[in-house]
C-alpha cells in the first residue's frame, strides 16, 4: 500500500488552520475535500474532519463541508463516530443504492439523491445510454458531510461556485443542502434534454417510409427511460418535506429555494413520464410496420411461388413419358408448351403486379 506523501504547511494568523503534517491514511482516502466556512467564506489551510469540526466549535460559529467519494464501512464508520451520525444512516451510506429519502436523526438531516449522466452512444446501438450514481447528504447545524457513489457526480464545482458566493454559505449547511439539490435536479434537466432527441430521431425513423426498423434499439432506450425514472421520480416527497414541513430545521428563505427546486423536479418528471408513454407508442407503431413489412414479404414470395408453379405443374405432367399424350408426336409440341408456359407466367405477373403483390 503506497504512504501518503506529507501534506505542506500552511501560514496563516488567529484562529486559522491546524497545520498537521497529513491525514489519516484510511479516511483520507475516501475524503475528496474538507473546509471551514465562517461567515460565509472558507478559512485558508488544510483541515482534517476531526480538527475542523474543532476548530468550528471552538469558534462557536460556522460550519464544516466534508466530501467523500465511495468510503467504505472502516472510513465512514471514522466519520461516524466524529459527527455523530446515527448507524442506519451510515449503513446506507456504505452500501448505496438507496431509493431517494428524507430522514432525519434528532438534529441531523439525511437526504439521499439518485444522480444521473447521460452517456454518448450510437442511434441503433444496444448500449447503455444513463448511468447512475448517489448522493447522501448529512446536515446538522455544525457541518454538512456528503458520500458520493459514482464517477458522475462529482461536487467540485459547485463548491466553487458556492465559495464565490458567500452571502448563500452565510445560511449554513442548508444552503449547502440545497444547493447540492438544485445541481442533481438541474442535471436531471439536462439528461431529460438529451433523452428527448433520442426519442425524437427514433420517432422520425420509425415513421419514415421504407426504413428498416431496429426494435431492439427501441427496446433500450424504454429500459433507459425507466432506469431514469426510478432514478428522478421518488426525489419528489423529500424535495416536498424541505420545502413544506416547518418542523423541519430549515430557515425559512432556504425553503423559499426549495420549493423552486422542487417546482422544477415535478417538471422533469412529468418529461419523463410522457418519454415512457411515447416509447410504449413507438413500440406498437414499430412492431406494426413490421408486420405490415413482412406481410409483404409474404405476398411477394407467395407471388413468385405461384409463378414458379404454372411450368412446374406442366414440366411434370409431360415428365410422365406415358405414350398417349397430347401433341407427343408433333414436332410443333415442345415450341407449343414452352409459349404456354411463357403465356401463363407473364399473365401471372402481370396480375399479381396490377393488385400490388409485386
Amino acid at each position: 500500500m503506497p504512504s501518503i506523501p506529507p501534506l505542506p504547511s500552511f501560514r496563516s494568523s488567529g484562529r486559522a488552520a491546524h497545520r498537521l503534517p497529513r491525514i489519516p491514511i484510511p479516511t483520507a482516502r475516501a475524503i475528496v475535500d474538507c473546509g471551514v466556512y465562517v461567515d460565509g467564506r472558507r478559512l485558508p489551510g488544510r483541515f482534517t474532519h476531526k480538527d475542523a469540526l474543532a476548530e468550528v466549535r471552538n469558534r462557536g460559529a460556522g460550519f464544516v463541508w466534508v466530501g467523500l467519494h465511495d468510503p467504505d464501512e472502516g472510513q465512514m464508520t471514522d466519520i461516524a463516530d466524529t459527527f455523530g451520525l446515527h448507524a442506519l444512516a451510515v449503513e446506507d451510506a456504505v452500501k448505496a443504492h438507496q431509493r431517494p429519502k428524507l430522514e432525519r436523526y434528532d438534529d441531523t438531516l439525511v437526504l439521499v439523491m439518485r444522480t444521473v449522466a447521460y452517456l454518448e452512444h450510437e442511434l441503433h446501438s444496444v448500449s447503455e445510454i444513463v448511468e447512475t450514481g448517489e448522493i447522501m447528504v448529512f446536515t446538522a447545524p455544525e457541518f454538512v458531510v456528503t458520500v458520493r457513489h459514482g464517477e458522475h457526480s462529482e461536487l467540485a464545482s459547485l463548491r466553487k461556485e458556492l465559495e464565490a458566493e458567500p452571502a448563500r454559505l452565510m445560511f449554513g449547511p442548508t444552503a449547502v443542502l440545497h444547493a447540492i439539490a438544485d445541481h442533481v435536479v438541474d442535471s436531471y434537466v439536462e439528461v431529460a434534454q438529451s433523452v428527448e432527441l433520442d426519442i425524437d430521431a427514433m420517432e422520425e425513423e420509425v415513421f419514415t417510409p421504407r426504413s428498416q426498423i431496429a426494435i431492439e434499439s427501441i427496446y433500450q432506450l424504454k429500459r433507459e427511460v425507466v432506469e431514469l425514472r426510478r432514478a428522478v421520480n421518488p426525489l419528489a416527497v423529500p424535495l416536498q418535506a424541505l420545502a413544506q414541513k416547518s418542523e423541519l430545521p430549515l430557515p425559512k428563505e432556504i425553503r423559499r429555494y426549495l420549493r423552486d427546486v422542487a417546482d422544477h423536479h415535478t417538471g422533469v418528471a412529468e418529461r419523463i413520464t410522457d418519454f415512457d408513454d411515447t416509447l410504449s407508442a413507438l413500440i406498437t407503431a414499430a412492431l406494426a410496420k413490421v408486420g405490415v413489412q413482412q406481410n409483404t414479404d409474404m405476398r411477394k414470395i407467395s407471388a413468385w411461388v405461384a409463378i414458379a408453379a404454372a411450368p412446374t405443374a406442366i414440366a411434370g405432367i409431360y415428365g410422365m413419358n406415358f405414350e398417349h399424350m397430347p401433341e407427343l408426336k408433333q414436332v410443333w409440341g415442345y415450341p407449343a408448351v414452352l409459349v404456354l408456359i411463357a403465356c401463363i407466367c407473364v399473365g401471372l405477373y402481370l396480375n399479381f403486379r396490377r393488385n400490388h403483390w409485386l
